[in-house]
């Protein structure tokens, strides 16, 4: 009987790996990554399918700009920086457009780079609310906008929160010092704090990968502000490789959910900013996008199957194997 039961088990987890191989790949396909474009001449919030196809606008607010896309982790909705009010606040929308709401409130000041926390609990963003109109500090509120508090806090630009895989950690650069931008890493709640970058020239924004073992960032190699090019390095600063040699600016890295493959904006050869979307070595790079106007700041979603297949299907065979001892 005993036996029965094993094979029973043995049949069963065969079937469940035959049906979850076609679903990867057909979850797969579906990779979305979210931009901010001004092909409508000012900037909304579009998104498009990993290759660059099927592209659909999600904002429509012709007088205002919407821009720095970032998914929830379900991909249920997008946070975005809206200047709707007067003012640059965080917005919530579903993933098709539909249903935007504020969550942020400070007039006369700006909140700006959302980030959403892998965990889906908190939402990091960039704000001068304090005051002083040119000193933007790293703030985490919860992700109905509730709670803000405030986690750097000293008188120079703090910008571009990054999370950890974890949701324990966050990436942002910094203009401590006489700094042109630094990469600088902290704890969720602000304590921690390292500085993983000392070039004195400037790195910008970093983008932590799935893997939780390097971080991506731009960095202006000639320290002139007329070049940038994407580098990656382990967290800790160590083991700095360049991945584009392009003219002009290549900025805004963001990794694919699987870690295979980095997004990023680049602008140079007359033209405004395209989507791009290379290898994770800085191999296989492809234009996205190819219009006269400008694209920007990509933000990569894939559903929850596509971001660690083999540790879901480790997962399911766990819960089959129960039954068999």
């Amino acid at each position: 009987m005993q036996r029965r039961y094993n094979l029973a088990h043995f049949i069963l987890a065969g079937v469940v790996a035959l049906g979850i191989t076609p679903l990867m790949v057909c979850v797969d396909a579906q990779a979305k990554i979210a931009f901010a474009s001004d092909r409508t001449g000012n900037w909304e919030i579009y998104v498009m399918e990993a290759d660059g196809g099927n592209l659909r606008r999600l904002t429509d607010s012709p007088f205002s700009d919407d821009h720095s896309p970032s998914w929830s982790p379900d991909g249920g909705h997008i946070t975005f920086s809206s200047v709707r009010n007067g003012n640059s606040e965080i917005y919530v929308m579903e993933a098709d457009g539909g249903n935007p709401q504020n969550l942020t409130n400070t007039p006369f000041f700006d909140d700006r780079f959302p980030s959403w926390s892998p965990d889906g609990e908190r939402i990091a963003f960039t704000s001068n609310r304090k005051g002083d109109l040119k000193n933007f500090e790293i703030y985490v509120m919860e992700a109905d906008g509730g709670n803000p508090q405030n986690l750097t806090n000293n008188p120079s630009d703090d910008r571009n929160p990054s999370w950890s895989p974890d949701s324990e950690r966050i990436a942002f650069c910094s203009r401590r010092g006489e700094d042109a931008g630094e990469i600088y890493v902290m704890d969720a709640d602000g304590e921690n704090l390292q500085r993983i970058t000392v070039n004195n020239q400037a790195d910008w924004f970093p983008s932590w990968s799935p893997d939780g073992e390097r971080i991506a960032f731009a960095f202006d190699r000639k320290g002139n502000w007329e070049h940038f090019d994407i580098y990656v390095m382990d967290t800790d600063g160590q083991n700095r490789r360049k991945l584009t040699n392009n003219r002009g600016y290549d900025w805004y890295p963001v990794w694919s959910p699987d870690g295979r493959r980095i997004a990023f904006t680049s602008i140079g050869g007359g033209k405004g900013g395209e989507i791009y979307v290379m290898d994770a070595d800085g191999g296989n790079q492809q234009n996205l996008t190819n219009n006269r106007h400008s694209d920007t700041a990509p933000a990569w979603f894939r559903p929850a199957f596509a971001v660690a297949p083999a540790g879901k299907i480790l997962t399911i065979w766990g819960w089959l194997k129960q039954g068999v001892q």
